[in-house]
């Protein structure tokens, strides 16, 4: 019973989203009516206590990434530099190419550690102009970016910066290149099958008359070609961002250290020390430093283009931030009530008897970050129960740490992406698609990205590739 309620409650969440309601409502819809089921005097204190909690947890990290992230596009746009890197993409590689160009652009921003939320972001101004020049179907580009953004530089291309590579270093005390020929293999695999597949539905929609569309919302401002910037600078931008939030990275902790307190002394309005770890803000605040720096560059280089219109589009900006972190943050507090839960430990308990033990690490993770709906959150969730285990049991096996590391890292980013994921809901909202037009294609990729996991499985065992 208690199984039973948590994946009634999955499956609730994951078909609101799917029909178009807000998360922002049915998150604690569907988190508190578990709850109700299974311990009805706990619905107010799980609400309070859990689900408010991470919520607003959620917020007061990331909401600044967010609102720097939307700004950075916004005035991306708003200067004409997204239409003049795609002018420039259209001319030296042609029309036929935009999924090529877009998930290459994804992955060279994700690589560079800039947030996945950022790149989303950042990237569908661009990434609107070329699929309208080229007529292809704007209900086609969430699976794209989700391609180049969620899959192989987020977790699989050994040494990428994002949180998802990182985590496993804790519990198994690799580095973020574990597994570098594994990590390889499978990001070629899903780059190669994941455009094949987007590209055989490109051409199969074409052929069938349908174009880019009409009556869209969140569509980017037009420039005209003939007052396009040089692409050279527009390209600087993204340069800029991914260069500086690896050097605000590196500089943060030398500047403050292990941590950094603000005592009473130093503002007297503070009556108690404020002391804060920097090792758990270094990311978010070279992030948010280095799209600062963006955001500056574009400014003061397209400065007529921009200022005209800035009032105006930040407000649609911070609109569209608020909006994508609210519903990303509500799915984040459904995923702490859920792994609460009882029966989450029931799934949890189940996993743990699977004796492989890749297998077993790529199922757990998989399945953990498919329910909360949070690839980084699912991990974390399934490691701290079960790393000793996993670890003992891959040591008795003779596999090394590094290919465990890879093999948990790579499934993390795979059935996350269920309807409900925030890195989903926040791609739709911001090209203003709903699940029902593009979502087709999203789990395309979410199962090209598992069966991935597999096949890095199978070459180990086959070859015995690190």
């Amino acid at each position: 019973m208690a199984l039973m309620i948590v994946l009634c409650s999955l499956a609730f969440l994951m078909l609101a989203a799917y029909r178009g309601y807000s998360v922002i409502l049915f998150a604690p819809i569907a988190a508190l009516g578990a709850v109700l089921l299974t311990e009805p005097s706990a619905v107010a204190p799980v609400f309070s206590g859990i689900f408010l909690e991470k919520m607003v947890g959620f917020v007061k990290l990331y909401f600044p990434v967010f609102l720097l992230g939307a700004l950075f596009g916004k005035v991306i746009e708003l200067s004409g530099f997204a239409a003049a890197i795609v002018a420039a993409a259209i001319r030296f590689i042609g029309r036929s190419r935009a999924n090529v160009v877009i998930i290459a652009v994804c992955a060279l921003l994700t690589y560079g550690g800039v947030s996945v939320f950022v790149v989303v972001f950042a990237v569908y101004p661009f990434a609107a102009e070329l699929y309208r020049q080229s007529n292809i179907p704007k209900r086609l580009m969430p699976g794209v970016i989700a391609l180049g953004a969620f899959c192989f530089t987020m977790d699989s291309l050994p040494g990428t910066p994002q949180i998802q590579n990182i985590i496993p270093t804790t519990f198994f005390k690799t580095t973020g290149w574990a597994a570098p020929t594994l990590g390889t293999v499978g990001s070629i695999f899903m780059l190669i099958v994941g455009l094949i597949y987007l590209e055989w539905r490109r051409k199969s929609v074409m052929a069938k008359g349908e174009g880019y569309g009409s009556a869209l919302v969140n569509e980017p401002v037009r420039i005209e070609e003939n007052a396009l910037p040089n692409p050279v600078l527009a390209i600087m931008p993204l340069i800029l961002v991914g260069v500086a939030n690896y050097l605000f990275t590196k500089w943060i902790p030398h500047w403050y250290g292990a941590s950094y307190t603000v005592a009473p002394h130093v503002l007297p309005g503070v009556l108690a020390p404020v002391t804060t770890s920097i090792k758990t803000v270094t990311a978010i605040w070279a992030v948010e430093a280095a799209l600062i720096l963006g955001i500056a560059f574009v400014v003061i280089s397209a400065y007529r283009r921009v200022i005209p219109a800035f009032a105006e589009g930040t407000r649609v900006a911070a609109g569209g931030a608020l909006l994508a972190a609210m519903n990303t943050a509500s799915e984040y507090g459904f995923g702490a009530v859920i792994a609460a839960l009882s029966g989450f430990v029931v799934i949890g308990d189940a996993l743990k008897n699977i004796p492989n033990p890749l297998v077993n690490a790529a199922v757990s993770v998989s399945t953990l970050a498919g329910i909360t709906g949070s690839a980084s959150g699912g991990m974390s969730i399934a490691l701290a129960a079960t790393s000793e285990m996993l670890i003992k049991n891959a040591q008795a096996a003779h596999i090394p740490m590094d290919v465990l590391h890879r093999v948990v890292a790579m499934a993390s980013g795979g059935m996350d992406t269920l309807p409900h994921n925030g890195g989903v809901i926040t791609l739709l909202a911001v090209t203003g698609l709903t699940h029902r037009q593009s979502y087709p294609e999203i789990f395309a990729v979410t199962l090209i990205k598992t069966i991935a996991v597999a096949f890095v499985i199978v070459v180990y065992y086959a070859t015995g590739l690190v």
